[in-house]
């Protein structure tokens, strides 16, 4: 039960309690090791994007991967995270945690609707070949990606709106290094229950809509991949998915444990969080450069000048 002093003083600011078991001398080296994968990430992404643009790998598939590849989703809450590492107890305003909060699901659902995109373009590619290039010519790509941008940054409104408008009494603290619907609702002084299961359902919504479409695409796909006579033919097919399931398994893997599955808590919780925040999109540009080779070739000619 809330004291009742708490209730009379309304929150202008919240305290991000981060890591707060790490030691003063772990903090610096924690914070280096995360700037360098920041850091990394972004030359990364931009590497990659810029090799796309430069080469130009045809169809739709290469537009979409160097799309996806230049997104950097760890923009929201990084900077954030690096400060309060080296600065424990810096408070955020009200708004720009909510604005925060906002950012970081709404580019994770962008996430989930690129990875659900390019699910699509590898099913075209594969099992209408012949279509694919009317099907998924530049400018219905294009569509397509501005169209994830869009429902990605309107899908949470409503829910982060809600949970906005609650009471938020003292003390002031979130135990965790980001925004997140969990110690919000914690820290709520009002009855929260129903809008903490509205966002829980409209993230629940976008993670298994997108996974499940995923998923039929590759089942079509495989079924096809089968069909091929020849085994180089099939292989060609299967390194083709690759990189884009091995994505798919680490994003919602991540994020399934976190939000539609929250079985992990407390610290457990905050690993998983800066896993899927910094260490997947680290991963991305490897994973997408290193299975692809015309992205090999295209990122050596751009890095060397030639």
């Amino acid at each position: 039960m809330m004291h009742p002093a708490n209730s009379t003083t309304p929150v202008t600011h919240f305290i991000l309690l981060g890591f707060p078991s790490l030691g003063r001398q772990s903090r610096p080296l924690l914070c280096a090791l995360l700037s360098l994968a920041y850091a990394a990430t972004v030359v990364g992404n931009f590497c990659s994007q810029g090799a796309v643009q430069g080469e130009g790998p045809s169809g739709a598939a290469g537009g979409n991967e160097g799309c996806e590849t230049a997104r950097v989703p760890t923009n929201p809450t990084a900077p954030r995270m690096l400060c309060d590492l080296l600065h424990p107890g810096l408070p955020i305003s009200f708004h720009a945690c909510f604005l925060q909060f906002y950012f970081f699901f709404s580019t994770g659902a962008t996430e989930c609707l690129f990875l659900a995109a390019m699910g699509l373009d590898r099913y075209l590619a594969i099992c209408q070949p012949l279509r694919y290039p009317v099907l998924m010519s530049p400018p219905l790509c294009w569509t397509l990606v501005a169209s994830c941008w869009l429902v990605g940054f309107l899908w949470f409104i409503a829910p982060i709106g809600l949970i906005s408008r609650l009471s938020f009494c003292s003390p002031d603290t979130l135990d965790h290094f980001v925004c997140d619907p969990g110690p919000l609702l914690a820290a709520s002084c009002s009855p929260a229950h129903w809008a903490g299961q509205f966002c829980a359902n409209m993230a629940s919504l976008m993670l298994f809509t997108t996974i499940s479409f995923i998923l039929a695409s590759y089942g079509l796909v495989l079924r096809a991949v089968l069909r091929l006579p020849s085994g180089a033919g099939r292989h060609k097919a299967f390194s083709t998915c690759t990189s884009h399931l091995v994505i798919v398994g680490l994003y919602y893997g991540s994020v399934m444990v976190n939000y539609a599955i929250p079985t992990a808590s407390g610290t457990s919780g905050k690993v998983v969080t800066l896993f899927y925040t910094v260490g997947t999109p680290l991963l991305n540009p490897l994973i997408y450069s290193l299975r692809n080779k015309e992205m090999k070739e295209a990122l050596r000619r751009t890095l060397l000048g030639e």
